[in-house]
């Protein structure tokens, strides 16, 4: 039998088989984008750095618009147990960035023992500008969802984010009893913190909710953050357009922060559309009036 080769492989039995067809697919997506300060003759523009992507997270950038904007799309259409997603973006020295998504982003069903994930690393630099400003984020039934935003602030970089979340559809009478969601955000200013939220909630959600003390009953959150020197000039304005469950505080002398508890993903739209457009200085991505 010289010159042949034998290849043994081990037999499949019906048990390894089934167990194979029974996992669902994996999602697992990645992006890496970063701004760069291009002078030309008729001033100063931002315009893309690096760029890096593969699996199910895609970036887009629409055109004519004032500084770089990259809009983020899940081919997935979702995220659920198992799942995994990384972004990582740069607005580098005098730049502007600014990253939202597509559309809200949907934690599903996840099967019992896997948690879906997104972390999210932004680093803005000298004299940068970076806007974090994603859509809702829904929860629904049966989901189980971690996600971790980390942000690193030069001494005079600027920073603006939103964190919508909305448990359920209330229109069509869901409500989330059974699920879980873990929520970390922390931002950096030279390697010390300004800014430090955590969130845990479930595994039944609508009963935490409907405590006074968490969201009286309300369906829908958002967190803002503003970072710049203009904040204090600006957080009577941005008070006059608060509900009555939203409030805004001053944690420095450039540094505010918001809340806002809504019934609904509707109403919370409502009262954020008008805050962001104030501090964007009417530039919110136009994804967010679709």
């Amino acid at each position: 039998m010289t010159g042949e080769t034998i290849t043994v492989c081990a037999p499949i039995t019906l048990a390894s088989a089934n167990e194979t067809a029974l996992q669902p697919p994996r999602s697992v997506g990645q992006a890496q984008v970063s701004s760069r300060l291009l002078q030309q003759a008729r001033g100063a523009t931002s315009v893309l750095g690096e760029l890096f992507q593969t699996g199910a997270l895609r970036l887009v950038f629409p055109h004519g618009r004032r500084d770089l904007e990259a809009v983020m799309v899940n081919t997935s259409g979702g995220i659920t147990g198992g799942d995994r997603f990384e972004v990582t973006a740069t607005a580098e020295a005098g730049s502007q960035l600014t990253i939202t998504t597509q559309a809200a982003e949907r934690a599903y069903r996840a099967p019992v023992g896997q948690i879906g994930q997104l972390t999210t690393n932004l680093r803005v630099e000298e004299g940068a500008f970076l806007r974090w400003l994603p859509q809702e984020t829904l929860i629904f039934e049966g989901s189980a969802f971690r996600r971790r935003l980390s942000v690193d602030l030069a001494e005079t970089a600027r920073f603006l984010m939103v964190e919508p979340l909305v448990f359920g559809r209330t229109a069509m009478g869901e409500t989330v009893h059974n699920a879980r969601l873990w929520d970390r955000i922390a931002l950096r200013r030279n390697g010390v913190p300004i800014y430090l939220d955590g969130l845990e909630m479930g595994p039944d959600i609508q009963a935490e909710l409907n405590r006074p003390a968490v969201a009286g009953g309300g369906c829908a959150m958002a967190s803002v953050v503003f970072v710049s020197p203009t904040v204090e000039a600006l957080i009577d304005p941005l008070r006059e357009l608060l509900p009555e469950t939203g409030g805004a505080s001053l944690l420095g002398e450039d540094v505010m922060a918001l809340r806002i508890v809504a019934r609904d993903g509707f109403q919370l739209r409502k009262s954020l559309v008008p805050i962001l457009d104030m501090l964007t200085e009417h530039s919110l991505p136009r994804s967010w009036r679709l």
